[in-house]
């Protein structure tokens, strides 16, 4: 198969992980990123809370509980790999009075079916041990549950891309999308990139960026 050049709209942590697992599985092709800003990560992947979750809210038996489960463990070995921040600092989800324990209750049984490891349900005194800060009258304490820093994360996603051959353009808007025959002209900050395939991973901007399209 002849060489395919792959663009990927968005250098958030979505759009350079799908640029990171195209350059792997076809090393033969060129993979473009086109961020619109002068950094990676600047938008959600950078304003989010950090946690890696750890399966306790998600539908038994769902996509999202799967992914999950199966995302956190590949983002830890990932951060292992590239000495990226990755703290298992644990979570406690806590009821504070008797109202909350029907909500409590069922929450425990989903995260039980997802497999949350090593979860454990403590009492009021139990929660004071593990967290002097917090108090209630029962808690699921998941040790599991991480914290990261996705933004640096995404950097090293990126820098990965780049030493696959790939390459990452800042600063570059997308103002036009066109196809022309079997390819792609994406006009960004002035410069056509031709494509043979075009990913959009541009977050809250993708309809406008498929918008452009025509």
């Amino acid at each position: 198969m002849s060489q395919r050049t792959i663009g990927i709209v968005g250098g958030g942590i979505v759009g350079l992980a799908v640029a990171r697992e195209i350059a792997q599985r076809f090393p033969g092709d060129q993979v473009v990123v086109l961020e619109k800003e002068d950094r990676l990560g600047a938008h959600q992947t950078g304003h989010n809370s950090g946690v890696v979750h750890a399966g306790i809210y998600y539908r038994p038996g769902s996509l999202k509980a799967q992914l999950c489960t199966r995302g956190r463990s590949l983002l830890e070995e990932y951060c292992a790999e590239r000495d990226l921040p990755y703290d298992r600092c644990g979570k406690l989800v806590v009821a504070v009075d008797a109202a909350e324990m029907g909500r409590f209750d069922a929450l425990e049984r989903t995260a039980r079916a997802n497999g949350v490891p090593g979860l454990t349900r403590v009492d009021g005194e139990g929660i004071g041990e593990i967290e002097p800060y917090a108090s209630g009258i029962a808690a699921l304490h998941s040790p599991a549950t991480a914290i990261t820093d996705y933004g640096v994360i995404t950097r090293a996603l990126g820098a990965d891309v780049e030493a696959a051959g790939g390459v990452v353009h800042l600063a570059a808007t997308v103002t036009a999308i066109e196809r022309r025959g079997d390819r792609i002209d994406v006009s960004a900050s002035g410069e056509v990139h031709t494509v043979d395939r075009l990913v959009l991973c541009a977050g809250l901007q993708s309809d406008r960026v498929a918008g452009r399209a025509r």
